[in-house]
């Protein structure tokens, strides 16, 4: 404590040691050992799962791009009145893009990721099933067809590889 205002280096080094503490725990805990042996173990296994589940996102972030790829813009004045970038421009508002959009692969997966996590995952729908066309702002329930694809994604990317994920965990604990 009387080295806190001393900026040395090696003092700095020594303290972030302190990280280490709770591995004393492990140590002395013979069921948490188990666990920590058994996730090391199955580390292999894990990453060939998140390499499939990776694969399974982009096919769908593929697809989600060729569906609504420049689809999801909307004005920040009146969305469903002020449908066209120079319609809202001329009312004085904003022409924006959804903050989860799937104009690129790369915002598809992550607005693919957000969906996984089923945190929000009715509101990026919602969206999509109003869009329109590419350039044009959208319209109330315009294709009600799009809940499909999430209902697909939720039951392939979310409940099925969260299961072969967890599978895989158990699988490994069962042996240890």
């Amino acid at each position: 404590m009387a080295m806190t205002g001393v900026d040395v280096p090696v003092i700095k080094i020594m303290r972030m040691l302190r990280v280490m503490r709770p591995l004393r725990f492990i140590k002395g805990n013979p069921s948490l050992k188990m666990v920590v042996v058994a996730l090391l173990d199955s580390f292999t296994h894990i990453l060939n799962v998140l390499v499939v589940i990776m694969v399974v996102f982009l096919i769908f972030a593929i697809l989600a791009v060729n569906f609504w790829g420049g689809k999801m813009f909307y004005c920040s004045i009146d969305m469903y009145r002020l449908i066209t970038e120079e319609s809202c421009l001329f009312e004085l508002g904003q022409w924006k893009r959804f903050d989860h959009n799937f104009d690129d692969v790369k915002e598809a997966m992550i607005t693919l990721y957000v969906i996984s996590s089923l945190e929000g995952w009715p509101d990026i729908m919602f969206q999509t099933l109003d869009t329109t066309g590419v350039e044009f702002g959208p319209t109330k329930e315009n294709n009600i067809s799009n809940m499909s694809f999430f209902i697909i994604f939720i039951l392939i990317g979310s409940f099925f590889f969260l299961n072969f994920f967890l599978g895989v965990l158990f699988m490994k604990f069962t042996e240890a």
